[in-house]
C-alpha cells in the first residue's frame, strides 16, 4: 500500500484530483480558505507529514506540473498578441503604472516592516511579495532573504490578491478591462493573472504583461532600496 501511495502516478493524479475537488468546493462555498490553490497545499503538506513522504520526492514526482506551468506562462504570450493593438495604445500609462506599481509594492511592506523593527534579513525575504516566486527568489536570496519567507509570503499574496482584488477594484470604481487586469497583475502575479484571465482576454493579456514588467522593475528597484533605504 505504500509503495503505492509513494508512486510517481498517484502523488501525480492526488495533487491534480485535490486541484479539481478544491476548485468545485470553491465555486460552491466562495470563501476565502477554500480557494483551489490554498487547499491543495494545505492538504498535500498534511498529506506529506502523515505519510513520512520528502517534499523532494514529491517534487520529483509532480515535475510535469512545473513544465505546464511553464507552458502555461508561455501561452501569455499569445494573449498579449491578441491585444497588441491595446497594448500600443497604452505605452505611456502601462510604463507609468509599471513604476508606480513596483514602488508602491516594495515601498509599503519595507515600510510597515521597518516600523515594527524587523530584522534586515526579513525585510528583504517579504519585499518582493508581488512578483512571481521564480523572480521573487533570485531577486531576495542574493541581497540576504530567506527563501522558504519569501516563498510563502509571495504565494499568500497571490492567493488574497486572487480573492479579493477584483471587489476591491469594483469598490473603487475601476472598470476599465485594461486598468483591472494590469492592476491583478502587479499585485498579485501568476495567481492574480489566473484570475484575470477569467474576466476576460483583456484582462488577462494585461495581467501577463503587468506580471513580466512588475518582476523585472522589482529586479532593478529592489537592490537600491534594500542598499539605500534599510
Amino acid at each position: 500500500m505504500m509503495a503505492i501511495i509513494q508512486s510517481d502516478i498517484f502523488l501525480l493524479a492526488l495533487t491534480i484530483g485535490l486541484f479539481l475537488l478544491s476548485g468545485a468546493i470553491f465555486r460552491r462555498l466562495r470563501l476565502m480558505l477554500f480557494h483551489p490553490v490554498l487547499l491543495t497545499a494545505v492538504v498535500i503538506i498534511i498529506f506529506l507529514k502523515l505519510t513520512g513522504i520528502e517534499y523532494s520526492h514529491y517534487k520529483q514526482a509532480v515535475e510535469v506540473l512545473d513544465f505546464a506551468l511553464g507552458m502555461s506562462v508561455v501561452a501569455l504570450g499569445y494573449l498579449m498578441y491578441e491585444q497588441v493593438a491595446h497594448l500600443r495604445s497604452a505605452a505611456m500609462p502601462i510604463l507609468l503604472a509599471t513604476i508606480a506599481g513596483c514602488i508602491v509594492g516594495i515601498a509599503t511592506v519595507v515600510g510597515i516592516a521597518v516600523a515594527f523593527g524587523l530584522e534586515r534579513d526579513i525585510i528583504t525575504s517579504i519585499a518582493p511579495k508581488s512578483v512571481t516566486v521564480p523572480i521573487a527568489i533570485a531577486i531576495s536570496e542574493p541581497c540576504g532573504g530567506v527563501v522558504a519567507v519569501t516563498s510563502v509570503v509571495v504565494f499568500c499574496t497571490g492567493v488574497l490578491g486572487s480573492l479579493c482584488g477584483v471587489k476591491l477594484l469594483s469598490l473603487c470604481r475601476v472598470t476599465d478591462p485594461m486598468a483591472r487586469g494590469f492592476a491583478l497583475g502587479a499585485a498579485s502575479h501568476g495567481i492574480g493573472t489566473a484570475r484575470a484571465i477569467e474576466l476576460g482576454a483583456v484582462e488577462g493579456a494585461m495581467s501577463g504583461l503587468a506580471m513580466a514588467l512588475t518582476g523585472f522593475g522589482t529586479a532593478l528597484l529592489l537592490p537600491l532600496v534594500e542598499r539605500y533605504f534599510y
